[in-house]
């Protein structure tokens, strides 16, 4: 189906992610947003300048809700921000996530070492949805749901896949979002193993402007050759 594009000259050097992922994955139903594709930044300029359907934004750091607040408040697309699980975890990650909420997010994540109790904290917490990350073939994945995770993101590196596949087999309609990989070929794969929505890791904002400099000393030693002609 063809769907017409309304760009401007200022906004048409946005991050897209790859096609595939909109024309392939069956996406997820968030809150009358349909997922497919979400955004692995915390960089607001880049989070401002996408097609992607969402963001997700985690981070090594423990949780900080200035982070999460400057992220939603820049945003015109559905935030899912992460809120420990690791390190900052139980109460702290049920408070985080509390807070989170009341500031706009569609869902909070927890990272892999998410225990059951801090799963259970969380999901009593709040009303939107926990997304708990796999990232091992060896994950409990029934006891996370059964904790409360709704929402499962598998971040399996070269064994993303294989992972989704695995999870697919035994819950036919558990919602999946994982990372795509680096190429069309893998994101395809991934989707086809039974992930709904894929993460897409933009470049970076040196990696961008690094590109744009380049464009602009191309451009300026174009003008002084016609200067000098």
């Amino acid at each position: 189906m063809y769907i017409p594009e309304i760009t401007s000259n200022l906004r048409k050097d946005i991050i897209k992610v790859p096609a595939i992922i909109r024309e392939q994955a069956s996406g997820i139903k968030l809150f009358g947003k349909h997922i497919k594709s979400l955004i692995f930044s915390t960089d607001i300029a880049i989070i401002m300048n996408t097609d992607a359907d969402a963001v997700i934004a985690v981070y090594p750091f423990t949780p900080q809700l200035g982070i999460t607040k400057a992220i939603t408040e820049a945003a015109n697309i559905p935030v899912l921000c992460g809120v420990g699980g690791g390190l900052t975890n139980g109460l702290r990650s049920a408070n985080i996530a509390l807070h989170a909420e009341f500031q706009g997010v569609f869902a909070v994540v927890l990272n892999a070492p998410a225990s059951f109790d801090t799963i259970q904290q969380v999901s009593q917490y709040i009303d939107i949805p926990v997304v708990v990350t796999v990232v091992s073939e060896y994950a409990d994945v029934e006891e996370k749901l059964r904790a409360g995770a709704s929402i499962v993101n598998v971040s399996g590196a070269k064994k993303t896949a294989f992972i989704v596949r695995k999870i697919r087999e035994r819950y036919p309609e558990l919602p999946i979002i994982a990372t795509g990989g680096p190429t069309e070929e893998l994101i395809l794969e991934t989707i086809q193993a039974g992930a709904n929505a894929i993460t897409y890791t933009p470049p970076t904002n040196a990696e961008l402007f690094k590109l744009r400099m380049e464009q602009y000393r191309i451009k300026e030693g174009n003008e002084s050759g016609k200067d000098a002609s």
